[in-house]
């Protein structure tokens, strides 16, 4: 009997390092996964190319947008897998809320369950322009090239886009004490801020293609029922 009671305190003994070397290893590793993206220590050059290397990200950004007689605000969540997939799902304002904008690289569809609204647009090549993405930042500072300067740990990457008045200039700001993009200012050809989009969240490098267009297969495999 008391063989049979040592046996089992041995075995929960066990049992309970294994859970504690267990978690060591999963909150060792979580902080290896965190960190993995820091960039304290890098030149501005190796930030510029981590950037620039960006092929998918998740996001909740506030958008301001001002037009010469009012200001609009928006909160979107957006989803974006190179080369072309991105998702967008207005939060904010509640009169739209949920409206949501899904590209798989040659179909947009638009869909919004309250307002009983899905539609799509075939071979729908205007997605690639649109100043509210990262990815839009990233694809013209490679195509028309841009510079790179930090003011008191504030890194800022500057670009132009091709003849457009009212989005003349791109302006990504990345804090590097905290190692991260924290917002990008749209400019007008008069330096005019027009839109002001602040990254309330972002995770970079955290989706797949199949992740971002997973609600199309949902979708699907409902209407097959």
């Amino acid at each position: 009997m008391k063989n049979r009671k040592w046996i089992f305190i041995v075995v929960i003994a066990l049992i309970v390092i294994a859970l504690l070397i267990f978690s060591i290893f999963k909150i060792m590793n979580y902080k290896n996964v965190k960190t993995g993206n820091n960039i304290t220590d890098k030149t501005l050059k190796e930030i510029e190319d981590y950037i620039l290397n960006i092929s998918s990200y998740e996001a909740e950004i506030e958008v301001k947008v001002e037009s010469n007689k009012n200001t609009n605000k928006y909160i979107l969540k957006q989803k974006f897998a190179s080369p072309n997939i991105a998702s967008q799902e207005v939060i904010e304002p509640k009169n739209i809320e949920g409206l949501t904008v899904k590209y798989d690289g040659t179909n947009l569809e638009i869909t919004n369950s309250k307002l009983n609204l899905n539609t799509i647009y075939e071979n729908y090549t205007y997605i690639a322009d649109n100043v509210l993405w990262l990815s839009d930042f990233i694809e013209n500072y490679r195509k028309n090239g841009g510079s790179i300067n930090e003011e008191n740990g504030v890194i800022i990457m500057e670009t132009k886009r091709d003849k457009n008045k009212y989005s003349a200039v791109e302006k990504l700001y990345i804090n590097r004490n905290a190692s991260k993009i924290t917002k990008l200012i749209i400019e007008d050809e008069n330096k005019k801020n027009r839109i002001y989009i602040t990254y309330n969240k972002i995770e970079i490098g955290s989706l797949s293609k199949e992740s971002v267009l997973a609600f199309k297969r949902k979708l699907i495999e409902a209407k097959d029922i």
